[in-house]
């Protein structure tokens, strides 16, 4: 068999470091200085939640179109869209269902309609005022 090959004098092995870093390694680290202590509460009182923020509920102007529900009323929505292709505004009708607590809310009203969390099947909006009344003939 061969002799394994040894490195020659002087010539660094794998495990091998420089003397200064030997050095560098052996002497203690410089201590670190210590952050300030924080100021301590008493165990029995508890941490304030900050207040979340949700950020703004939508709000939607449209006429109300039918009030025989037993508080709530539907509004219709009418915004205006343009064609991708042709560039010609059309009319988007939406139809929702909006939370009308006191039936004070007739037929032709335009209103108000705002975000609220889900009340029924079909209700996630609810009246939030009263923009113009209809007109009576």
């Amino acid at each position: 068999m061969a002799d394994a090959k040894k490195p020659a004098k002087g010539t660094p092995t794998k495990d091998a470091k420089p003397a200064a870093e030997k050095k560098a390694a052996a002497a203690p680290a410089a201590a670190k200085p210590k952050k300030a202590d924080k100021a301590k509460k008493p165990a029995g009182t508890p941490t304030p939640r900050a207040p979340q923020v949700r950020g703004p509920k939508r709000a939607l102007v449209g006429f109300v179109r039918s009030d025989k529900m037993d508080k709530t009323v539907v509004v219709e929505v009418v915004s205006l869209k343009r064609d991708p292709v042709y560039g010609k505004y059309l009319k988007d009708h939406m139809r929702y269902k909006a939370h009308d607590e006191k039936n004070e809310f007739r037929t032709g009203d335009k209103v108000e309609i705002s975000e609220h969390r889900p009340l029924s099947r079909d209700k996630r909006w609810i009246v939030s005022k009263l923009i113009q009344a209809a007109k009576v003939e």
